[in-house]
């Protein structure tokens, strides 16, 4: 028996190759994927941030603007023949 490795093949040295470029790739896909990910929850959080502003602004404007009159229905006329 022999302890040596055989020298290895073309075919297994193109795939071993292979996948390290698939396993970099994937490593890179994921890392762009997170930051996207952690770029949308910041823009998500500076718009809720705005739209909460927003409707804090329209509710205190509410409370400060008086009642609406209530106005009297106008009488239709109506022509009798």
């Amino acid at each position: 028996m022999t302890a040596r490795k055989p020298t290895p093949s073309p075919a297994s040295l193109a795939r071993a190759d292979r996948q390290r470029l698939a396993a970099e790739e994937g490593a890179r896909a994921i890392a762009e994927v997170e930051r996207d990910g952690a770029a949308i929850r910041k823009n998500m959080e500076r718009l809720r941030a705005l739209r909460e502003a927003r409707e804090a602004k329209a509710a205190a404007e509410a409370e400060l603007a008086p009642a609406p009159i209530a106005r009297k229905k106008a009488r239709v006329k109506r022509i009798v023949r």
